[in-house]
C-alpha cells in the first residue's frame, strides 16, 4: 500500500510539474503574440515605413525583424520604434536595405544630424500615437501628433479637460520629448 502511495504521490507531482510548465509556455507565448502585435501597430502606425515589407517575430521578448526597407534610415527606425516598446528585451534587425533611385547613395557615414532629427521624431510621433491608441481613455484617432526638433504638437479634440492633460502628460512622458505645444480643443458630445 506504501508503495501505491508513493507512486500515486510522484504522478501527482509529475503532473502537476508538467502543467506548470505548460502554463509557464503558454504564457510566455502570449507575451510575444502581444510583443509581436504591438511591434505590427507600431510599424504600421509609422508613415516612413511599409510595414507590409517587415516581418515581425518574438520569442521570449526578442524581436527579429526581417523583410525589406528602402534605407538604412529606415532600417534604424524600423528598429527604434520596436525596440521602445514594454517588454521587448532586444531586437535583431534582419532587414535588407533595397537600393532605390533615393537611398541609392546613402550609407551611414553620409547620414548627418537632419537625418538622426528626423529619425527621432519619427519615433516620438509614432510611440505617442500608439500610446493614445493603446489607452482607453484618450481618443487616439481624433489627435494628431507632429515632432518637429523634440518639440510635439497636439492638434485635434478630446471630450474632456481630464482627457486634454491625459494627452498632453502622455506626449510629455515619451522619450526624447523637449516640449509639448497644446492645441487640443475640447468638444462636447
Amino acid at each position: 500500500m506504501k508503495t501505491f502511495n508513493k507512486s500515486i504521490i510522484a504522478a501527482l507531482v509529475l503532473g502537476t510539474t508538467a502543467m506548470s510548465a505548460q502554463a509557464n509556455s503558454w504564457e510566455n507565448e502570449s507575451k510575444d503574440a502581444w510583443i509581436d502585435g504591438k511591434a505590427e501597430t507600431v510599424l504600421l502606425m509609422n508613415t516612413n515605413l511599409n510595414n507590409f515589407d517587415i516581418n515581425t517575430d518574438v520569442k521570449n521578448g526578442k524581436v527579429v525583424l526581417t523583410g525589406k526597407v528602402n534605407s538604412e534610415l529606415d532600417k534604424e527606425l524600423a528598429e527604434e520604434l520596436v525596440l521602445s516598446l514594454d517588454g521587448v528585451t532586444d531586437v535583431d534587425n534582419s532587414l535588407t536595405v533595397v537600393n532605390n533611385m533615393d537611398a541609392k547613395n546613402t550609407d551611414k557615414s553620409m547620414m548627418n544630424d537632419n537625418d538622426d532629427n528626423d529619425l527621432t521624431d519619427a519615433k516620438i510621433t509614432t510611440v505617442i500615437t500608439t500610446r493614445f491608441l493603446f489607452d482607453s481613455e484618450v481618443g487616439g484617432t481624433d489627435i494628431d501628433v507632429d515632432t518637429d526638433n523634440g518639440v510635439v504638437t497636439l492638434n485635434g479634440s478630446v471630450k474632456s479637460e481630464a482627457e486634454k492633460q491625459l494627452a498632453v502628460k502622455i506626449a510629455k512622458n515619451a522619450e526624447d520629448v523637449r516640449d509639448v505645444v497644446d492645441k487640443l480643443a475640447i468638444v462636447a458630445e
